[in-house]
C-alpha cells in the first residue's frame, strides 16, 4: 500500500520530468488540466505527445481501461483515432494521387465518379470534398437499415446537397467517405492497402493502420459498448464506418501518438522525415494555406481545419494559420508551422459508458502547449492570418488592405506618389488616397490619374491636370499630352505607389499606364510598390492570341487578350522581360485563389471604367470588347458589353445562325436597342443580348471571333471587319475571319501562342 501511495505522488513528478527543454510554468499548466480531467475520469486517461523543434516531452496518465477491467495508459497506446483518420490517411492519399496525375483537385467530382451527377452533385469539385464546402449533409442515413461498403458508398453517391458548394461549411462524413472511394477508384488499391503502402510503411508508422490484428487487442484503448453490449475495442466506434467493414475515408484509422508524431514530424520537414519524401513541399503548402471562399467565415485547408467552430485545440496562443483535427472518440492533433511545434492529444473519451467531454481539455491543453514552446514570440509570427473578428464581414484582402492591416510599414518614412482612380479602394470602400493620407509615417504628395480620371467618371480622349477637393494634393493625368510622370514630378518623392483595378484584359488601358509608370520610376531611381488586387474574370483561363502586330497603348506587352494574371503578377513579368530594372514589390492579396470570379472574394464591386458596370459584362469584354470599333457594342445602353447590334441587322436571323454555333456557355437572344452614345449613336439597332450560361465553360475570345465570323458571312459590305484588328492586333486571325475558317481553326492557331504564354508567366505567379 505504501508503494502504491508513493507511486501517486510521484507521477504527476514523473511527467514533469518529461518535459525538460520547455518552459516550465507551460508545462506545470498542462501537466495541472491534465491530472484535474483524468481525476473527473473525462477522460479515464490521456497520452500527449508534445515537440518543438525536434525536442519532444511526453505525458502519460490515467487508465487506458476500466470496463472490464482497469488497465494503466501506457505511451504504446492504440487509439480509434475517429475523424483524424480524414487528416493522417484520406486527405493525404487524395494529395498523392493528384501529385501522380490521377486526379485534379479542381475536377469535379462525377468526372471520377460518375454516378455522382444531378440535383446538384455536378457542381461539387474534389475540393470542396476536402474542405467541407459541398453542401453535403452531415452524414449517411441509418434507416432503413443497411450494411457492408458497397451499400455505404451508393448512398454517399446518391446523397443530395442541401446547398451549393462554397456557400456554407457544413461538416460532412460524406465529404470523406467519397474521398476515400476516390481513392480506392484511381489507384485501384483499398484505401487500408494504399495508405499503408504511400504512408505508414515508408513513415515506419508500425503501430498504425485500419482494422487492427487481434494480437495489438491488449494495448487498444477500447471506446463503449455497442448496440449488442460488447465493448468495442480494436473495432471502429463509429457507426457508419462500422457498417462498411471498418473501412472508410472519414473514420477508422487507429495510431499510437508516437506514430502520430512521425506524421507531424513529416508534415513540418516539408513532406519528409528521415529522409523519406512522402509529399512534395508545394503540396503540404498548399493543403495548409487556406482554400474555402474568401466570403466563408470558417478557414479550412485541404482536409486540416485552420480557424472554426472546430478550432479549439489551436488555444488562444498558436497564430491562425496553425492547423489540424480532431476526432469524435476523443483525439486531436495541431500543428504549428510557424514554431515549428505540434501537439498529439489522444484519449478514449467515451469510455466506458459513451459519456464524457473533451472539448475543453482541447482548448486548455492547447493554451498550455504554447505556453510550454520556449523562445518564440507568438504574436508577431510571420505569415500568420489575422483572427476574424466576430463581427467580421470576411472577404478577400487586396494590396491596400493587407498594407492598412500592416501599419503600412512597407512605405513608411517615404514620401510618395499614387497611381490610382476610384477602384483603389479597401474592402469598407474607404479610398486608398484617404488611407494613405491619413497614415502617420507615410508622406502622401501627388496623385497619378489613368484613363477615366482619378474618380473614374470621365470618357473622353483628354485628361487635364487638378487638385484633389478632399486632400489638396496635386493630381497629375496619365491621360493626356503624356502618358507617364515627368522627371519634374518625380523630383520630390521616393516611391510611386500603384492601386487600381484591373479587368483581366489585354486591351483595357490600365496595364499600359502600369508599364509606364514602372518605367518612370526605373529611370529616376525611385521606388515602385504595386497593391496587388483580385483578377475580376479569374487567374486559370488564358485565351486569344499572344502575339501582336505592333505595340501600342492598348497592346502594351505580348500577353493573350485573357491574360489569367493579376496586376502584381504582370508588373513582375512586364518588369522583367523588358529589362526595365524597377525597384518594384509587390503587396499580395490574401485569401484569393485564381479560380475565383470577382463575386466570390466578397469585395465590393466598383465599376473600373464607366461602361464596365457589372461583372458579366467584364468576362465577355476580352472578345465582345474587339467588335467595337465595328458595331454597337452596348455603349450608351444600360448594358454594355452585354449587347451589340447594327442598324443593318435582322435581330432574329443573327441569334438563330450565332445560336447554331454551339459556343460554350453562352447563348444569344434577339432583341432591338439604340444606343445613346458612341458608334451608331441614336440609331435603331438589331443585334442580340448575350446570356451567359456556363462562367466556367465560356470562352469570351472565341465567342468575340465567332460573332465576327457570322458578320463577315452575313453582312460582309456592312461590318468593317478591318477595324477588328485595332484591339485584336493579329492579322493571321483577321484574314482567318475573313475566310470564314471554322472556329477549331482559329482556336488551334492560338494555342500555341497561349501555350508558350502560359510557360511564360508560371514564373511570375504569386497565387
Amino acid at each position: 500500500m505504501r508503494h502504491s501511495l508513493l507511486l501517486l505522488f510521484l507521477l504527476p513528478m514523473l511527467c514533469l520530468a518529461q518535459g525538460a527543454g520547455f518552459k516550465t510554468e507551460g508545462w506545470q499548466a498542462l501537466d495541472e488540466a491534465l491530472e484535474k480531467a483524468v481525476a473527473q475520469k473525462t477522460p479515464p486517461g490521456v497520452v500527449l505527445w508534445l515537440e518543438h523543434r525536434g525536442k519532444s516531452a511526453q505525458n502519460v496518465r490515467g487508465d487506458r481501461s476500466l470496463d472490464p477491467v482497469r488497465e494503466e495508459m501506457t505511451l504504446d497506446t492504440v487509439f480509434d483515432l475517429a475523424s483524424l483518420t480524414k487528416v493522417i490517411a484520406t486527405a493525404p492519399a487524395i494529395m498523392i494521387l493528384a501529385e501522380q496525375g490521377k486526379l485534379d483537385i479542381e475536377a469535379p467530382v462525377h468526372h471520377y465518379l460518375p454516378e455522382f451527377f444531378g440535383e446538384g452533385r455536378e457542381l461539387i469539385r474534389v475540393r470542396h470534398l476536402l474542405t467541407h464546402t459541398s453542401g453535403l449533409k452531415p452524414g449517411l442515413p441509418k434507416e432503413p437499415a443497411w450494411s457492408g461498403y458497397n451499400q455505404g458508398i451508393r448512398l454517399a453517391l446518391e446523397a443530395i446537397p442541401e446547398a451549393p458548394p462554397d456557400c456554407q461549411l457544413r461538416y460532412s462524413d460524406i465529404n470523406f467517405i467519397l474521398l476515400g472511394h476516390l481513392v480506392k477508384t484511381l489507384s485501384g488499391e483499398p484505401l487500408e492497402i494504399f495508405t499503408h503502402k504511400h504512408l505508414f510503411a515508408p513513415l515506419k508508422m508500425s503501430s498504425t493502420r485500419f482494422l487492427p490484428p487481434a494480437d495489438w487487442r491488449s494495448r487498444i484503448a477500447p471506446t463503449e459498448r455497442d448496440e449488442k453490449g460488447v465493448m468495442l475495442r480494436g473495432i471502429v466506434h463509429d457507426p457508419t464506418a462500422r457498417r462498411m467493414g471498418g473501412v472508410a475515408g472519414h473514420a477508422g484509422l487507429f495510431s499510437t501518438a508516437a506514430d502520430l508524431a512521425r506524421f507531424s514530424r513529416m508534415i513540418l520537414g516539408g513532406g519528409q522525415s528521415g529522409g523519406t519524401r512522402i509529399l512534395k513541399s508545394e503540396t503540404l503548402q498548399q493543403m495548409q494555406r487556406v482554400q474555402t471562399a474568401a466570403t466563408l467565415y470558417e478557414r479550412r485547408g485541404l482536409g486540416w481545419d485552420i480557424e472554426s467552430a472546430y478550432s479549439r485545440p489551436r488555444g488562444d496562443l498558436f497564430p491562425v494559420g496553425s492547423f489540424g483535427h480532431t476526432g469524435f472518440t476523443g483525439t486531436s492533433v495541431w500543428i504549428d508551422p510557424f514554431s515549428q511545434s505540434f501537439v498529439v492529444f489522444l484519449s478514449s473519451r467515451l469510455h466506458p459508458q459513451g459519456g464524457g467531454s473533451v472539448r475543453d481539455l482541447y482548448e486548455e491543453v492547447g493554451k498550455a502547449a504554447a505556453r510550454c514552446i520556449p523562445d518564440f514570440d507568438f504574436a508577431n509570427a510571420r505569415g500568420a492570418l489575422t483572427q476574424r473578428r466576430s463581427d467580421e464581414v470576411p472577404t478577400v484582402l487586396n494590396g491596400i488592405d493587407v498594407l492598412e492591416r500592416d501599419g503600412f510599414a512597407p512605405l513608411e518614412g517615404l514620401r510618395v506618389g499614387l497611381i490610382t482612380n476610384q477602384t483603389g479602394i479597401n474592402a469598407r470602400r474607404i479610398a486608398t488616397i484617404d488611407l494613405l493620407a491619413q497614415a502617420p509615417k507615410v508622406k502622401l504628395r501627388a496623385l497619378f490619374s489613368p484613363e477615366h480620371g482619378i474618380r473614374g467618371a470621365l470618357d473622353q480622349a483628354q485628361i487635364n491636370d487638378s487638385v484633389d477637393q478632399k486632400t489638396g494634393r496635386p493630381i497629375h493625368s496619365l491621360y493626356g499630352e503624356r502618358r507617364a510622370p515627368t522627371a519634374e514630378q518625380l523630383t520630390d518623392l521616393d516611391a510611386l505607389v500603384f492601386d487600381i483595378q484591373d479587368i483581366g484584359c489585354r486591351f483595357y488601358t490600365y496595364i499600359s499606364t502600369l508599364r509606364l509608370c514602372m518605367e518612370a520610376a526605373a529611370k529616376h531611381n525611385k521606388k515602385f510598390f504595386i497593391l496587388d488586387r483580385v483578377n475580376p474574370i479569374g487567374g486559370v483561363a488564358v485565351e486569344g492570341p499572344a502575339v501582336l502586330d505592333q505595340e501600342s497603348f492598348t497592346a502594351t506587352h505580348g500577353i493573350p487578350l485573357r491574360h489569367g494574371m493579376t496586376v502584381g503578377e504582370l508588373a513582375q513579368m512586364i518588369n522583367a522581360e523588358r529589362g526595365i530594372h524597377a525597384d518594384l514589390q509587390v503587396i499580395r492579396m490574401e485569401g484569393w485563389q485564381r479560380q475565383w470570379l470577382f463575386d466570390e472574394t466578397g469585395l465590393p464591386w466598383i465599376n473600373p471604367s464607366p461602361n464596365m458596370r457589372t461583372l458579366e459584362a467584364a468576362m465577355l469584354y476580352p472578345g465582345i470588347g474587339l467588335l467595337e470599333f465595328s458595331l454597337s457594342v452596348g455603349r450608351g445602353t444600360d448594358t454594355p458589353f452585354e449587347i451589340l447590334g447594327a442598324p443593318y441587322v435582322d435581330d432574329l436571323r443573327l441569334s438563330y445562325e450565332l445560336n447554331k454555333q454551339g459556343l460554350p456557355g453562352i447563348r444569344f437572344l434577339p432583341i432591338r436597342f439604340t444606343p445613346t452614345a458612341s458608334i451608331f449613336k441614336d440609331q435603331p439597332c438589331g443585334g442580340v443580348r448575350l446570356q451567359v450560361t456556363d462562367r466556367q465553360a465560356i470562352k469570351p475570345v472565341q465567342t468575340g471571333l465567332s460573332i465576327a465570323t457570322v458578320f463577315q458571312q452575313l453582312y460582309p459590305s456592312q461590318f468593317a471587319l478591318d477595324k477588328v484588328n485595332t484591339l485584336l492586333n493579329h492579322a493571321p486571325l483577321l484574314k482567318d475571319i475573313r475566310a470564314g475558317q471554322s472556329r477549331r481553326e482559329m482556336t488551334s492557331l492560338m494555342q500555341a501562342e497561349t501555350a508558350a504564354f502560359e510557360q511564360r508567366r508560371s514564373r511570375f505567379l504569386l497565387y
